[in-house]
């Protein structure tokens, strides 16, 4: 696996990332979250097999995701809940919340990112903490849609491709997360994966953790 050992991986991004994660800060033993801080989704997942297959590297992790955010609430929150934290490792998954309030709230235009400020202030955030890390993985936001065509799929395109217009440019690690929810359409229902075709369950978590395991040579 490409993380160093002794590195912190902090995880960063909305309710995908959240899944009720501990307060304030994911990471450790947590009570109020019934021992679970990493919350129940990918980071969970993700977290746990690198703690089990790796544990000599002593990899420390970090989950602070926040439900309903976009990246404008990230920007806001970035001090305190990425750079104070001094990560070695970042990985960031925004943009769904961006792409879907212009669709479910299209009557409350202060709620939408549009495309050029998601792509300005995410390649900002990036540009600000890159030269603090060692290595940073940014994850397309995603919509369990198999038809291209469909216009908030076809939204959350445009979008992931921000995010890999800006992993070229960073030379971070590209998780693509659309590719791997379009890849498992081919046998899955996208309600099989998410009731919404958002919030996944664990095979839909699942899904996207063995994708960010397979981008950080992790050795099953």
């Amino acid at each position: 696996m490409i993380i160093q050992s002794g590195s912190k991986l902090l995880f960063i991004g909305d309710s995908i990332t959240d899944c009720n994660r501990a307060l304030p800060v994911g990471e450790g033993i947590s009570p109020g979250a019934m021992y679970n801080s990493w919350g129940s989704g990918y980071v969970n997942l993700a977290g746990g097999l690198i703690s089990a297959a790796y544990p000599e590297h002593k990899i420390r992790i970090v989950n602070m995701g926040i439900s309903g955010n976009t990246v404008r609430d990230l920007r806001g929150r970035w001090q305190s809940d990425v750079l104070d934290h001094k990560p070695d490792w970042l990985s960031i998954k925004i943009g769904i919340n961006d792409v879907w309030r212009q669709f479910d709230s299209p009557l409350q235009p202060e709620m939408h990112v549009s495309l050029e400020e998601y792509e300005k202030t995410l390649e900002g955030l990036v540009a600000k903490t890159t030269p603090h890390l060692k290595g940073l993985i940014l994850m397309t936001p995603y919509f369990i849609e198999p038809n291209p065509k469909d216009a908030m799929r076809a939204m959350m395109d445009k979008y992931g491709a921000v995010v890999k217009k800006i992993a070229a440019q960073y030379n971070a690690i590209l998780v693509d997360t659309q590719a791997a929810f379009d890849l498992s359409l081919e046998n899955h229902h996208p309600t099989d994966l998410a009731w919404d075709r958002v919030h996944p369950n664990t095979t839909g978590h699942m899904i996207i953790a063995r994708t960010l395991l397979k981008a950080l040579d992790f050795q099953w």
